[in-house]
Parts: C-alpha cells; structure tokens; sequence
C-alpha cells in the first residue's frame, strides 16, 4: 500500500486534496518520516486505522473535514511511540505554533522561538 491508496485519503484525479497548508505538510511529514525508517508503511496504516476508528467511535461523522485531523493525531501518536520525540515534546511545539501562528501578522511566514527537541 502507498499514501495514495490510503482509505478515506481525500483526492482527485490529481492527488490528494489538501485544504489548509499545514495539511500538505502533515502529509509530507509522514512520507518523509517513513522514508527515513523511523516506521513501516504497515505500521503507519494500522496508527491511521486505529485514530479513524477512535474518532468514528467518539461521534466523528468522518465526512473528510476532519481526516487530516486524525491523520495528525496518528502521526503524533506514532512518533511518540517509536521514541522520536515524547508527547509532552510534541505538546509544546504545537502550543508554540499555535502561539506564533497567532502573533504572526496575515501573508508573512510563522517563526518559532524554541529550539526543536534533539531526538526530532
């Protein structure tokens, strides 16, 4: 199996659909982060399937608006997991993205005041 097969994947005839940003770079994220071996495709397909069936469990009406939402907090779960980064780690990266995003003024770029944790 290959991210363009992924059950649920949101795309066209093109590719996948993306409808934030941070969307693409969560996708690119995984691709990279298993193309370096930190996981197999298999593992990272079961991490998916385990969050999407958690959310429909939880009253997700997985219509797609949510499916990279999920496909973030699988990509957290899994880094966690195999130790790249601890979750308390990923916690505060994205508090400090979201507090940047926040302070940053529309159409220029997001930069982060904190170092990246040394196992990342």
């Amino acid at each position: 199996m290959d991210a363009l097969s992924m059950p649920g994947l949101p795309q066209d005839a093109g590719g996948p659909i993306f409808n934030e940003p941070w969307e693409a770079r969560a996708f690119a994220m995984t691709l990279s982060l298993h193309q370096h071996g930190l996981f197999s495709w298999a593992e990272w397909s079961q991490a998916l399937a385990r969050q999407l069936t958690r959310a429909r469990t939880l009253g997700d009406p997985d219509l797609g608006g949510t499916y990279y939402q999920h496909w973030l907090t699988a990509l957290e779960a899994l880094v966690a997991a195999k130790g790249a980064a601890s979750t308390e780690d990923l916690k505060r990266c994205a508090e400090a993205w979201r507090e940047a995003a926040e302070h940053t003024p529309h159409g220029q770029p997001v930069l982060l005041g904190i170092q990246r944790p040394a196992s990342i």
